[in-house]
């Protein structure tokens, strides 16, 4: 570490992140030299991967090996065009998104060449179909086997498929979340499929 180890919050685009090397690196939005993105600062966050070009806020601090992310703050996807990642992903299904629940989920398998895997939600061993680009447009490059994340499932035409994607403890109840009471106003544990399989 340098003398001036001190922390400044800057706002950035993810220029690329490999996972498999463990880093990557953030154009600073205020000009300057690239910053690095390690994948331990990243896994802190809840996070394998972060998608190129997502926007980050980030907490930087110079080290002798240059500026370096020392925590994640905020994650933006990229921005898209407005259109549907996939064709089997409604335009209307993405405009009511944020009214379905998050689901914790694991992933089964997830290979970045052929461009899909699976994930189970907990408690439910039916696959979950995620394709790449919904990752890429939730702001992940990949998903490692085991990795719990959050998912919003939708019935797609071949079965149950993720509409999005996002960190683990995105789905973590907060205190003025009502969404998961049933009819009675009394939380409790229900069928987390529900929602997709009438």
């Amino acid at each position: 570490m340098s003398d001036d180890d001190s922390l400044k919050l800057v706002t950035g685009l993810v220029k690329w992140f490999d996972p498999s090397k463990g880093y990557g690196f953030i154009l600073n939005e205020d000009g300057g030299t690239d910053i690095l993105l390690h994948s331990n600062v990243l896994r802190n966050f809840g996070r394998s991967s972060v998608a190129d070009q997502s926007r980050v806020r980030v907490m930087v601090q110079q080290t002798p090996r240059g500026v370096q992310a020392a925590e994640v703050i905020t994650i933006e996807p990229p921005e898209s065009d407005g259109q549907p990642p996939i064709a089997d992903l409604d335009i209307e299904i993405l405009e009511h998104l944020d009214s379905l629940p998050l689901r914790p989920a694991r992933v089964k398998w997830f290979d970045k060449s052929k461009g899909f895997g699976f994930a189970n939600i907990f408690g439910h061993s039916d696959d979950v179909f995620i394709h790449i680009e919904v990752l890429r447009h939730s702001g992940f490059a990949d998903l490692a086997i085991g990795e719990a994340i959050c998912i919003r499932v939708v019935e797609g035409p071949r079965g149950l498929m993720a509409a999005q994607i996002s960190a683990w403890d995105s789905g973590l109840p907060r205190k003025d979340d009502q969404h998961d009471k049933d009819e009675d106003g009394q939380s409790g544990p229900h069928d987390s499929l529900a929602h997709v399989a009438e």
